[in-house]
């Protein structure tokens, strides 16, 4: 009888008791959209259980397959480096391939809107709305790229302006901080300025970010579980398993 490869969730971990607790209850949001699905999660610092632990634990109890999903909305240092490092580790008995990162999808841009509405925005002020997308900022091009692109394309659905800024100081690509973000929008002539973290779980830099947004008519929440971060969770898991069932002959 053939068993669907185990969903392993990794993420990075965190001093701030608020980030385990946020990437505990995506994973609850993950199980409860596919029942008998198991999925478990591991965190690369701070918190435990450990990735290593876990694959360890999953190798002792007779699992064989594993897809490993990076918790990151961008490709950058722990995607490429850290991640696939830990996984390296891994006892030589299982078969483990690694998933695409979260971003960028629809799904996210999708979330990041649910998340503005929830905290009060109309969405009749979308046109005349101005969004800072905030994230925790990356010395990483390829991360840069993609976050400048979800800003440009996410203007294109009817807001008055998106411009991206990083929590972290300005980036190599001249990205602003979340403050100065707000600002120029504000004098650009946007009627209401909004800031939407595009990142999972509170901690330190989402923290800074709402500082940033002190000056701001409405600051979301982190993306956390909402349905479609879960969702996309799915997909991914869908699209990197499919490989691994064709070579088991499924």
């Amino acid at each position: 009888m053939h068993h669907e490869p185990v969903l392993l969730v990794i993420a990075h971990g965190s001093r701030d008791a608020r980030h385990a607790a946020t990437v505990h209850a995506l994973v609850r949001r993950v199980r409860s959209l596919r029942p008998g699905l198991r999925v478990e999660t591991g965190f690369l610092d701070f918190n435990i259980p450990s990735v290593q632990g876990v694959l360890e634990s999953l190798t002792a109890q007779g699992v064989r397959d594993v897809v490993a999903m990076p918790l990151l909305l961008t490709r950058a240092f722990h995607a490429k480096a850290d991640i696939p490092a830990v996984l390296r580790e891994a006892p030589p008995r299982l078969r483990i391939r690694q998933a695409e990162v979260l971003g960028p999808s629809p799904l996210l841009t999708g979330a990041l809107e649910r998340r503005l509405y929830e905290a009060g925005l109309d969405p009749a002020d979308k046109s005349s709305t101005g969004v800072v997308l905030a994230s925790a900022g990356s010395t990483d091009p390829e991360a840069i790229a993609v976050i400048a692109g979800i800003a440009r394309e996410w203007r294109h659905t009817g807001w008055c302006a998106v411009r991206p800024a990083f929590a972290s100081a300005s980036s190599p690509g001249g990205f602003p901080r979340t403050e100065d973000a707000v600002r120029e929008l504000r004098a650009l002539g946007c009627a209401k300025v909004a800031v939407a973290p595009y990142v999972l779980a509170p901690g330190f830099l989402p923290d800074r970010i709402g500082r940033g947004a002190a000056e701001a008519d409405v600051l979301a929440e982190v993306l956390g579980p909402a349905p479609e971060v879960a969702r996309l969770l799915l997909e991914r898991y869908d699209a990197a398993r499919t490989p691994v069932l064709t070579a088991l002959g499924a």
